[in-house]
């Protein structure tokens, strides 16, 4: 009994760690200017949300939200079709190609993309997609396919493969089968892909600075740092901007929580 007041003593301390970072941030986003001098750490007496429709206006948020959700929806799209359908190839060949490109996918994961940084960005110049939702698109898709195809893969080698053959005793094809029999059953994996993928890809701020600066395609974090200067910050419009950014993606892991430890923990198991 001791023991397990203990531990729970413990997790509360955690989870006020854990949230007190949260508290923070919405108390400075609901607090004037004066508040914030005054007493950063306070509870906001009383709260206001004029940072909330300043940020809404003055930093362009609305357009901002727009970009980063069209970037961050097709992206995910991208990478569930690619990656589920060359997952399925990598964990069901058995042939040292099939291996070799595992490996291959698996040193994209080890590799920091900030190495390719130059030549990818040369890249995308020579393409004209600089400044375009298309050039982050083609970006993300390609920086986050390894790691998806690992997630897929470790899903796919713990489903039996009497599924499939079944499929195709009856005469459908590997596609038909993949499509209609395979793909199905990842729902568990194609939730942690999402929830994963997605918190990446709307919280980058580097590659949106560098590929979308100046465009007026800018993500939610490039837009928020416009109010961070070297001698003058409006942090009040700061912290306001980051949480009407911060809010989909919570709300879309809300929504697929329950997905992310099964998928995760299913594919490690394979």
């Amino acid at each position: 009994m001791r023991r397990t007041f203990l531990l729970e003593i413990v997790m509360i301390v955690v989870a006020v760690a854990f949230m007190f970072p949260v508290y923070v941030l919405i108390s400075l986003a609901l607090k004037d200017p004066g508040q914030i001098s005054r007493s950063p750490l306070a509870p906001p007496n009383p709260p206001t949300l004029d940072n909330v429709t300043s940020a809404w206006s003055a930093a362009a948020l609305g357009p901002s939200l727009v970009n980063s959700t069209v970037i961050t929806a097709v992206s995910l799209a991208a990478l569930i079709a690619l990656g589920s359908f060359a997952a399925y190839f990598l964990a069901r060949a058995q042939s040292r190609l099939g291996y070799g490109l595992y490996i291959l996918f698996l040193l994209g994961i080890v590799l920091p993309f900030q190495l390719g940084m130059i030549p990818l960005y040369q890249l995308v110049t020579d393409l004209g997609l600089i400044g375009t939702h298309a050039g982050m698109i083609l970006f993300y898709t390609g920086i986050q396919l390894p790691f998806t195809v690992f997630l897929y893969t470790g899903f796919i080698r713990a489903l039996p493969r009497e599924y499939a053959s079944a499929a195709q005793i009856d005469g459908a094809t590997h596609l038909v089968a993949f499509t209609r029999v395979v793909f199905p059953l990842l729902r568990p994996i194609t939730g942690t892909v999402l929830i994963l993928n997605a918190v990446f890809i709307w919280n980058d701020f580097f590659t949106p600075l560098v590929y979308l600066g100046g465009s007026g395609y800018e993500t939610v974090p490039v837009s928020v740092f416009a109010y961070v200067g070297q001698y003058v910050s409006q942090h009040g419009l700061v912290f306001a901007g980051l949480v009407l950014g911060a809010l989909p993606i919570v709300l879309v892991f809300l929504a697929l929580q329950r997905y992310v430890i099964k998928g995760f923990a299913s594919g490690l198991k394979g």
